[in-house]
């Protein structure tokens, strides 16, 4: 603080620990500035944070690139963020004709791709193919064990990889070139009905992302499969998908309803506009995975027992929530905060505080919170996802019709 009683924070632009009240004291150790003013209620939390919470942000900008002609790739696991035990996630990038080369997990595989254009195909264990061209804002899902291929077409292409298992990596899965480097080449002579002399140029080590050309036409790449097409699409248009909107922003869920292959990851695209906050709630299936597409937010996370912990998140952000716990995320930035929540389940489910209270007795809520009308009147029996209300603390009259 100056002489005159001013924050010195806002002279020199500088953050220090100190909050409003008086709490704290100037840091004038190392420090890394510059993460300070990224993560300003970490840095200052509100004082109504407690208690012990681990942590529940990792940023794939701290994550190990892996370099590759035709592409990059870098993962965060378990082993960046301990807390995030049930899903993993990759974010990928393939040049023009790059390719993420033939190859099948023991986890499934579920994706949002970010921007440009890619070519997806796998062949399932009844011998029926699938051919597709993925763009900005599609999803596809690979079960486990399901053989697949993903290509750059002519602009590229940049998107994020989910995986139902927090230990998993994407440098250590089933790669076909792998297995041929650490085949026999006899055994494969035998298995394919050529001489051993046609593997002799083979790969020796895994590929796993190499440069190639851009392919042809979705009609000049087709194969005929005697056993026909999937049953069921790998690909799904979330973009195209109708969002609910609320006032605050939008939200567009996909699980197994909508997207039926997808059995083991459920996930909402949430827009939340500035001013605007993804309501008080919890989700009663699993953990949750959250990636930041755009604009900043912050989070808090109730634990139970007094404890509460709160983060900051911008683009390129992993964010994490265990099962049931109580958190919301406000949009702090000036353009809209878009993100991805995500669970290990086959369908999406929230439990809304506002609609909670809504639909319970209100003398039982009064009591229990010692609240009066005013807030008992302003309560929804209609779920609203994302939020946002006039700057007021009277808003009977600005309060949208939908309760």
């Amino acid at each position: 603080m100056t002489a005159d009683g001013q924050d010195s924070s806002r002279t020199t632009n500088i953050p220090q620990p100190i909050r409003s009240d008086g709490a704290g004291g100037l840091d004038k150790g190392p420090r890394d500035i510059m993460r300070d003013l990224e993560n300003p209620d970490m840095f200052v939390p509100p004082v109504t944070d407690a208690g012990l919470v681990p942590n529940l942000k990792f940023s794939f900008s701290d994550a190990h690139m892996q370099l590759n002609h035709g592409g990059w790739s870098r993962e965060v696991t378990v082993r960046d963020l301990p807390i995030a035990t049930t899903l993993a996630g990759v974010n990928m990038s393939l040049t023009p004709g790059g390719v993420r080369e033939l190859h099948w997990h023991q986890q499934a595989e579920w994706s949002y791709m970010l921007l440009g254009r890619a070519r997806i195909t796998a062949v399932d264990q009844n011998g029926r193919n699938f051919i597709a061209d993925v763009g900005p804002g599609d999803l596809w899902y690979f079960p486990p064990g399901i053989p697949h291929s993903i290509q750059g077409l002519e602009e590229g292409c940049e998107f994020l990889l989910v995986f139902d298992d927090g230990s998993f990596s994407d440098l250590n899965t089933l790669s076909i070139s792998d297995w041929f480097a650490h085949t026999p080449k006899e055994v494969l002579s035998a298995n394919f009905g050529v001489p051993a002399a046609a593997f002799d140029s083979i790969p020796t080590e895994q590929v796993y992302i190499y440069q190639d050309q851009v392919p042809g036409s979705l009609q000049s790449q087709r194969v005929e499969s005697p056993y026909g097409e999937i049953p069921q699409t790998f690909k799904h248009s979330l973009l195209t998908q109708p969002p609910l909107k609320t006032p605050g922003g939008s939200v567009r869920i996909v699980d197994s309803s909508n997207f039926p292959i997808s059995k083991t990851v459920a996930a909402a695209l949430v827009e939340i506009e500035p001013g605007g906050m993804r309501e008080l709630h919890w989700h009663p299936n699993n953990d949750e995975w959250q990636y930041y597409l755009t604009g900043k937010g912050r989070m808090t996370v109730f634990a139970g027992n007094g404890v509460a912990r709160t983060f900051n998140y911008r683009a390129g952000d992993v964010g994490y929530v265990p099962f049931a716990f109580g958190h919301y995320i406000q949009n702090t930035g000036d353009d809209s905060l878009w993100f991805l929540e995500m669970f290990k389940s086959d369908r999406f489910a929230d439990v809304s505080l506002n609609q909670w209270m809504a639909l319970t007795p209100h003398e039982l809520v009064q009591s229990n919170l010692n609240v009066g009308p005013e807030v008992m009147n302003a309560l929804r029996k209609v779920k609203w996802p994302v939020v946002k209300y006039p700057k007021t603390s009277k808003n009977a009259s600005g309060v949208p019709k939908g309760r």
